[in-house]
């Protein structure tokens, strides 16, 4: 959400300051686009994942607090459920070796906190959705100790002004009822920032759009909710339904969600945060002292925080970021597509397969986008997320096709050409997307790992709870030995 904020009792006055508060953010920022006030870095990149911590039964761990404390590494952070925390990589370069020492980094890096979760008798598993995590009890037991999470469910509740009603479609049905927003915490994802310079931010998000869909194809890894067989990335619905501030009568209308796909191609970054602030309310009207006008006609760099904070409570799936580094502003894309997991290795190939394809599409004289409806791109994305490993989807000159041809056929060697142009090594062009061009050969993603395994556990006379338990004790293990998921066996 962008900061933390201090527990207390919004009122009217406060919204209308922070509308005042937000606007004038909005003023600076569109300034500051016009006088090129931004840092021309390009092709760095941040990395965030959300882990879950388990028990020695496998079961969500609700300690997070303490394995922090215990880990004690400034880039562990609590995530909205007792039972998440989150890892943020610093920033670096996309180029050389870079992505072969992140990978080394990262290894070393979640060894060293699983050991330390483990004096305290916790696992960390990278999956996109706790497969042994139980229906959440009423109230706010799950919540991490932090006043943000608390104040954004008392603030999506009330906007809603009833229950959270979750109710998904797929193999199986999954229909309930929860008095808190606490269900979005079986989310989690892996997020990769990509900076670029304001000239060029509207090409990338587009890009990222497009690649949306394929994306979801290859890594989704969430297939199970509650004891429920859903959909192959069940994150996409669940989060949507979850965080869901609209009564049934603002959904009629079409009043937009707080996780939305979007609805056109843009021009510019501007484009976003305009949006935000014409169609979205704040949740959390947090003003600072802060007046970003003032600052700039300093000659100073305004943080813009009101604008920030509200950024931070719309889920967009590909965010814009506005962010200070080193008294430097610079604008990020932040592709939130992707779940957790399954290893390091699948990480760092997706990784790879988005920067290398998007800065392929960003440099083609004719953009995918210019040949492409939105509507496209946003039904390839649900088609994804519904059907993983068996989607298809629709692309320029083509039609219909099969995900595994497409990313073979066109998205495979624009990535590669992507990156090739930033300069990576070889050999991490060749370790990355031989990843990628694993899992479409095989037609396979986390997903289908899971069903097939849990398929074979219930097939030996398992139920479904058992079963996900076995399945979840082999997941860990081939996590840890970080071979590429399309390489595991079904047990």
């Amino acid at each position: 959400m962008g900061k933390d904020v201090s527990a207390k009792v919004y009122t009217r006055a406060d919204h209308t300051r922070y509308r005042h508060a937000v606007q004038r953010c909005l003023d600076a920022l569109e300034e500051m686009l016009d006088r090129g006030s931004f840092a021309q870095d390009e092709w760095r990149t941040g990395l965030e994942i959300e882990l879950n911590l388990v028990d020695g039964d496998l079961m969500p761990s609700m300690n997070n607090a303490e394995v922090l404390e215990h880990i004690d590494d400034w880039r562990y952070q609590t995530e909205l459920g007792r039972f998440n925390i989150e890892l943020n990589v610093e920033p670096r370069r996309i180029d050389g070796q870079s992505l072969l020492q992140l990978e080394s980094a990262l290894r070393k890096n979640l060894n060293r906190a699983r050991d330390r979760a483990g004096d305290l008798g916790a696992d960390i598993v990278m999956i996109g959705i706790l497969p042994t995590l139980p229906t959440p009890e009423p109230g706010r037991s799950w919540f991490s100790s932090n006043a943000r999470y608390q104040m954004l469910d008392e603030a999506v509740l009330t906007s809603r002004r009833e229950d959270v009603v979750i109710d998904i479609r797929g193999a199986e049905r999954l229909q309930m009822t929860a008095d808190t927003i606490a269900v979005e915490a079986a989310c989690t994802s892996t997020q990769f920032h990509l900076q670029v310079r304001p000239n060029t931010f509207a090409r990338y998000w587009n890009a990222a759009q497009v690649l949306a869909g394929p994306q979801l194809a290859l890594g989704a890894n969430s297939p199970y909710v509650f004891g429920h067989q859903l959909q192959a990335e069940s994150r996409v619905e669940l989060f949507l339904q979850a965080t869901d501030t609209r009564p049934p009568e603002l959904r009629n209308q079409g009043v937009r969600p707080l996780v939305p796909f979007g609805d056109r191609w843009i021009n510019s970054i501007f484009d976003l945060f305009e949006e935000n602030v014409r169609y979205y309310p704040a949740l959390i009207p947090e003003t600072s002292d802060e007046d970003p006008l003032e600052v700039l006609a300093a000659g100073g760099t305004p943080h813009l925080s009101e604008l920030r904070l509200h950024n931070g409570t719309i889920y967009r799936w590909n965010r814009p970021i506005y962010d200070v580094s080193d008294g430097r502003p610079h604008l990020r894309v932040e592709n939130r597509i992707l779940p957790a997991g399954p290893t390091v290795l699948d990480v760092l190939a997706n990784a790879a397969f988005f920067y290398g394809a998007s800065v392929d599409m960003v440099l083609d004289e004719r953009p995918i986008w210019s040949r492409m409806s939105f509507e496209a791109a946003r039904e390839n994305f649900h088609t994804a997320a519904r059907h993983g490993a068996d989607a298809r989807m629709y692309w320029p000159g083509v039609g219909s096709v099969d995900w595994d041809e497409l990313v073979l056929r066109a998205l495979l060697p624009a990535a590669q050409r992507g990156l090739e142009r930033l300069g990576v090594a070889p050999e991490a062009v060749d370790r990355y997307l031989g990843v990628i061009e694993g899992r479409a050969k095989l037609r396979t993603n986390g997903a289908a790992w899971q069903v097939a395994a849990t398929q074979a556990f219930e097939a030996r006379g398992m139920d479904r709870p058992a079963a996900l338990k076995a399945m979840l004790k082999e997941y860990i293990l081939h996590m840890h030995s970080n071979e590429p998921v399309h390489t595991w066996p079904v047990p």
